[in-house]
């Protein structure tokens, strides 16, 4: 029996949930997010680019983000929001206007580091649009980003796909 002013065990509320540990986020996924972010801005408001630019690096954060590829993914993406979107659209079952605006921004991070980051895997790229996916998006969103993806990836980076699924 314990007494009515006993304190609780201290040890069940440290307890941590079971899982993977968690790691500090890198500063080029918090750029992603961020980008993630201003595409959402201006998907949803039609807003000009530098506008969100400049409310998205007042944003929390922003001074731990890898600020070269924010401004990267979020200006790129603006800019090229047709090439990506003619991507998109030969891999997505409806008109990318019909996308949610997370989905939307999500596949066109992917899209726009498949083919203007080349530094980075197209494994890599896709990964991070799934987590992206996973941490903002719908319940299944990132199935639906993943699968997307994968089939745009043997399209921007044939050589690497290729060479990927010969190494299995």
């Amino acid at each position: 029996m314990t007494e009515p002013n006993a304190p609780a065990a201290p040890a069940a509320a440290k307890k941590k949930p079971a899982g993977k540990p968690t790691r500090p986020k890198s500063a080029r996924r918090r750029s992603r997010e961020l980008a993630l972010q201003g595409l959402y801005e201006w998907l949803v408001s039609g807003a000009e680019a530098g506008l969100i630019d400049a409310h998205m690096r007042e944003q929390d954060g922003f001074d731990k983000c890898d600020a070269a590829h924010f401004d990267a993914l979020l200006h790129g993406c603006i800019l090229e929001a047709s090439a990506l979107d003619a991507v998109l659209a030969r891999h997505v079952d409806r008109k990318t206007t019909q996308l949610s605006p997370i989905e939307h921004g999500v596949l066109m991070i992917g899209a726009y580091e498949m083919t203007h980051c080349i530094e980075i895997p197209y494994k890599v790229a896709i990964n991070e649009a799934v987590e992206l996916a996973k941490a903002f998006g719908g319940t299944d969103g990132h199935k639906y980003v993943n699968g997307v993806l994968d089939k745009a990836a043997i399209d921007l980076r044939p050589v690497e796909v290729a060479a990927a699924r010969a190494a299995r």
